[in-house]
């Protein structure tokens, strides 16, 4: 592989920014193309397709054979709260292929004996967000009904773009949410890309039924995900 190519892959991956390496197998010539960037040559609609799955794969583009070498950030979730639906979601998001974290300051709840090797930080969400910010490829999941926990991260989220919010909470306790992030300076367009109530409506009761619905809600959102125009 090109050198300054490969450093400047590296640059990408480091700043958890999704970016293909085009390689043409017939004569080795390479070049990167970053999400966002013009496809170019005819690949517009496969370079969407290997965003979006983050598969690599052999395409046919203006009689070339191209192999795109995709390389996607790892899926975050970050959970707000330390409740029983963490806890039932967290073996699930393992399986699913998701790196999960999950932040509450209430030490009472946030601990090791109920939540194992999941990423465990008892501390406000400012602090730990400041220390691991959230990114296209994070999504965030706020469950624990208190706004004075779960508005912070809220706001964060959205101003981050990431790829999926939720929050829990009827109907009723939205609607007071969103007046207090108008309040916080977030526009109504912003607002309306959380989901509330949280996951998917399959009558879910329990806080593991629920954890279902909000992984495949997540799943969901970052298969569908709109790309980065190009």
């Amino acid at each position: 592989m090109d050198t300054d190519l490969l450093q400047q892959l590296n640059v990408e991956r480091q700043a958890r920014r999704a970016a293909i390496l085009i390689t043409d197998l017939e004569n080795g010539g390479g070049r990167l193309l970053r999400e966002g960037e013009p496809a170019g040559g005819g690949l517009e609609e496969a370079a969407e397709r290997a965003f979006r799955s983050g598969k690599s794969t052999i395409v046919e583009a203006d009689g070339r054979s191209l192999f795109l070498n995709v390389h996607v950030p790892p899926a975050r979730l970050v959970v707000v709260g330390a409740v029983h639906i963490s806890q039932a979601l967290a073996p699930m998001a393992a399986i699913a292929g998701f790196d999960m974290t999950v932040i509450d300051p209430r030490t009472a709840f946030a601990t090791e004996e109920r939540f194992g090797s999941v990423e465990l930080l008892a501390e406000w969400p400012d602090e730990a967000l400041e220390r691991a910010p959230l990114d296209a490829y994070t999504a965030l999941a706020a469950v624990t009904h208190d706004p004075k926990i779960d508005d912070f991260p809220l706001k964060s989220a959205l101003e981050s773009g990431c790829f999926y919010v939720g929050a829990l909470g009827s109907r009723k306790t939205h609607a007071k949410r969103v007046e207090r992030l108008k309040a916080l300076g977030l526009e109504e367009a912003q607002i309306d890309r959380i989901a509330s109530p949280i996951g998917l409506d399959i009558g879910a009761s329990s806080p593991a039924e629920i954890a279902v619905a909000i992984l495949a809600e997540v799943i969901a959102a970052l298969r569908k995900r709109q790309v980065a125009a190009s």
